[in-house]
């Protein structure tokens, strides 16, 4: 037997149903009804940064630890590591083991 490719193929659960038009226009409805988000609620207007915003009155506070003696500068990435992370020394420039990998 031989299968026509070209026709239509439709499914049960694609067929309409025998259904009022009521019934139809109620289900239609509930699916519009979405739970609404009130934007009031939401703190917006803190903790989005938008590109190109004038950040010129805020301050940056940080605390600023120095390297301690356990630490060292990567040569390569330049990020202050702990001495365990530290892969070879070459003419007294350190580099760690993720920049040696």
């Amino acid at each position: 037997m031989s299968t026509d490719y070209d026709a239509p193929r439709t499914r049960p659960e694609d067929e309409p149903a025998n259904e009022s038009l009521d019934a139809i226009q109620a289900q239609a409805s509930a699916a519009a009804q979405t739970a609404v988000i009130d934007a009031e609620d939401l703190d917006t207007a803190e903790g989005i940064d938008l590109p190109g915003a004038d950040l010129s009155h805020e301050e940056l506070t940080v605390a600023v630890i120095p390297k301690q003696a356990d630490e060292f500068t990567c040569g390569t990435c330049f990020l202050v590591r702990h001495r365990s992370q530290l892969a070879r020394t070459n003419a007294g420039t350190s580099y760690c083991t993720d920049c040696e990998g």
